[in-house]
């Protein structure tokens, strides 16, 4: 993780530039680009001034991200370097290349993570009361209590199995928990065993060191803490094998943790029946070829080789760990009740428009945007669950990508269809380790009545859309919300996000139209108002970037602002230099991935590129055009991937009022381009450098000002230069 200080200059380097802006040098790889995101990620983790269990919940988010980085996109890639697959991607690196120069940059990031766990957050943790013990540690009568606890609640779960020729290797699932064990018979002949860490026991296991304690709190966190010790599951286990084993000495043991490929995909036009299927996938995907294996640092050699072996893994694929294995797991610490270690959290605010009684007549007066968490997702589950017991609504439709347990939304629906509404509901079944639980809400929704759909075959529905239909004075009314993020209430709390209320006939049209094509047979190339991937975003996105430099190279002053967590597509890449070499000014807020390289003289000088990443998780996409003075908006689901343009359904609705776009341009957009606080600026050759005020400037925190309606200098309410 290269940090410097702000205002210190990468090396721009000297590329010779193709007519058609194909040099592989002027893309950055995807994948390594992605790690210089979690890196960021870390770096949250790692500042001083973040309260300590918002250093612990940055941890395991890094750790999380790492888990389905190697699950997806290190598979993807492993994938291709056993087929002898060539460089395919606009960087044209290698597959060989790639998963190198992946394995030195996590060995890096996680040795950073690791010491920062181990030398300061444990440590800190332990001195506010938050104890994590060895076994060892602990005292003779918190040793007996465990003991107790072990024959009663571990043992009985615990399923040893032998490894030799009548006991074949057996198959690990998926980041499970595992022990491999080497054991001695009396005969003194050699055996292994492999062991597996109950999943449905608590990992955490908090022992009372009070001499009047009973009982040992498994299930939750105490308020008394500083009375507690806590020990990971594992080492529990681990101390009483020798009971899993009679009649065999342990020679020794280690703990280990596979990580296999998830991106298992669907042959859809095979299949006669989309949700067997995609039960199916969730199944082989506990078990797809393994791309990792992580061990315990203190592994035995004869271990780590026995399993690698048996794996037929190759020595890239492995890595030590210094500290918890499945460190995600420890997330479960944070709902520890300790709020002076934590951000205090701040409920959205209600705007105005919801405070009305009747939110149909005020949207007939004018469109209504949510700017999530700063505002509140109550209007959104309000709208849908009033419209659910409205009397004069007759049809709802909406899609569903992430929704979250206990779903309000589903709620909603449900009991609309009780009321004898015409209720649909679009489910995406192939929502990325959303599987399971979409597929349980569209049995729950289909044993209502509900009219539910499972997408369009070979492509995923991401599209954030909800038009509900009602009957009124005058004939039918629709009205439609469109987002940015999911129809999840708790998501709704941490991942930034638009969504707007409209009434507008044309957008309302779109939408309908939308939903039938999502539903029927209806094909549409263009829409009146929305740009609809795979058909009209692409060319919409490439136009709008095309008439800014037609209007710049007439008028000047040409401004383009993307704001996005992904920028990987090379068309929309190549046209970005284009602007930029016409003078455009471009100032890119990608969170995430951005494979465009920005400064590099003569191509990419008039490109900045920002990443926020700090308390909320950037998640709106929200695309800006001066056109010449005018100003063109647009805000909806798309990231700038082949992916979103290509293969999937996705939906940008202009900004239409002309308030509303300048509160995004100037409050939102504005804000985080000044960001100095929790921003990170892009150098020519990839690395990013964390920003900071300059002397004399003022510290700007663009999420915290936005959270407390901070005024800014110079956010005057006319659209600014960038």
């Amino acid at each position: 993780m290269k940090q410097r200080k702000a205002g210190d200059s990468a090396p721009v380097p000297a590329i010779e530039v193709d007519p058609d802006l194909s040099s592989p040098e002027l893309y950055l790889n995807r994948e390594i680009n992605w790690l210089e995101f979690n890196a960021r990620v870390l770096a949250c983790a790692m500042q001083k001034k973040v309260p300590l269990l918002e250093q612990l919940k940055f941890l395991t988010i890094f750790y999380t991200n790492l888990d389905e980085f190697f699950m997806v996109r290190v598979a993807n890639v492993y994938r291709q370097y056993r087929a002898g697959t060539p460089a395919s991607g606009p960087d044209r690196m290698s597959p060989a290349r790639q998963l190198a120069e992946i394995r030195r940059r996590v060995i890096g990031l996680t040795a950073l993570a690791q010491e920062h766990w181990r030398k300061k957050v444990l440590p800190k943790l332990q001195e506010k009361g938050l104890t994590i013990r060895r076994y060892e540690e602990l005292s003779e009568k918190q040793r007996q209590f465990l003991a107790e606890y072990f024959t009663n609640e571990i043992y009985p779960v615990l399923t040893p199995q032998a490894i030799d020729p009548g006991h074949p290797f057996p198959t690990i699932s998926n980041v499970s928990l595992n022990f491999i064990v080497q054991l001695r018979g009396q005969d003194g002949e050699v055996h292994f065993a492999r062991l597996r860490c109950p999943g449905n026991v608590p990992r955490l296991i908090f022992v009372p060191r009070g001499k009047e304690e009973k009982a040992f709190i498994t299930l939750g966190l105490s308020a008394h803490m500083r009375d507690t010790d806590i020990l990971l599951m594992e080492d529990l286990i681990e101390e009483h094998l020798p009971e899993l084993f009679p009649g065999f000495t342990v020679v020794s043991a280690g703990l280990f943790r596979i990580t296999r490929n998830t991106d298992v995909e669907i042959e859809e036009d095979e299949a006669d029946d989309l949700l067997e299927a995609v039960k199916d996938l969730v199944d082989q995907r506990r078990f797809g070829d393994v791309v990792r294996l992580e061990t315990a640092h203190g592994m035995p050699v004869e271990l780590s080789e026995f399993l690698i072996k048996k794996l037929g893994l190759k020595p890239f694929q492995i890595y030590r760990v210094k500290g918890p294995l499945a460190f995600a797991n420890l997330m479960a610490l944070y709902a520890a009740d300790r709020p002076k270690l934590k951000i205090t959290p701040r409920p959205g605010r209600m705007p105005a428009p919801f405070l009305e009684g009747n939110i149909y007549a005020r949207l007939r007066r004018g469109d209504c945007l949510l700017h999530h968490p700063y505002d509140s997702f109550v209007p959104v589950l309000d709208f849908i669950q009033k419209s659910a017991e409205d009397p004069r609504v007759v049809a709802i439709k909406q899609t569903l990508y992430r929704v979250g347990n206990n779903s309000p939304i589903v709620r909603s629906l449900i009991e609309a269809r009780r009321r004898g509404k015409q209720v649909t509901a679009v489910v995406e079944l192939k929502a990325r380790f959303d599987e399971e639980r979409n597929i349980t809400w569209a049995e729950e929704l289909e044993k209502a009545g509900v009219n539910v759909v499972y997408g369009l075959v070979g492509m995923k529905i991401h599209a954030k859309l909800c038009l509900v239909v009602r009957r009124e004075e005058g004939g039918v009314h629709c009205y439609a919300h469109i987002g940015t993020g999911n129809y999840n209430a708790s998501t709704a709390k941490i991942y930034t996000d638009m969504g707007m209320l409209t009434a507008d006939a044309d957008i309302c049209a779109d939408v309908t139209d939308l939903f039938n094509v999502m539903t029927g047979y209806a094909c549409r190339r263009q829409f009146r108002r929305l740009l609809v991937s795979p058909d009209s975003m692409r060319s919409g996105l490439l136009d709008l970037i095309r008439q800014e430099i037609a209007l710049h190279q007439e008028h000047g002053d040409g401004a383009i602002v993307l704001k996005c967590n992904q920028l990987v597509d090379k068309g929309i890449i190549r046209e970005l230099y284009e602007a930029s070499r016409a003078g455009v000014r471009v100032h890119l807020l990608v969170r995430g991935i951005c494979c465009l390289r920005p400064g590099i003289s003569g191509i990419s000088d008039n490109i900045t590129v920002t990443s926020i990443v700090g308390r909320f998780l950037e998640h709106a996409r929200v695309y800006w055009f001066r056109s010449g003075g005018e100003g063109r908006m647009y805000i909806g689901s798309a990231d700038l991937m082949p992916r979103n343009l290509d293969r999937r359904v996705e939906v940008l609705m202009p900004v239409l009022d002309p308030e509303i776009r300048r509160f995004i341009r100037n409050r939102v957009l504005e804000l985080q381009m000044r960001d100095n606080m929790q921003s990170w600026k892009m150098e020519p050759d990839g690395s990013y450098v964390r920003t900071k005020p300059a002397e004399g400037e003022p510290a700007i925190n663009a999420q915290l000002m936005l959270l407390e309606e901070t005024p800014v200098e110079n956010i005057d309410g006319k659209e600014n230069d960038i």
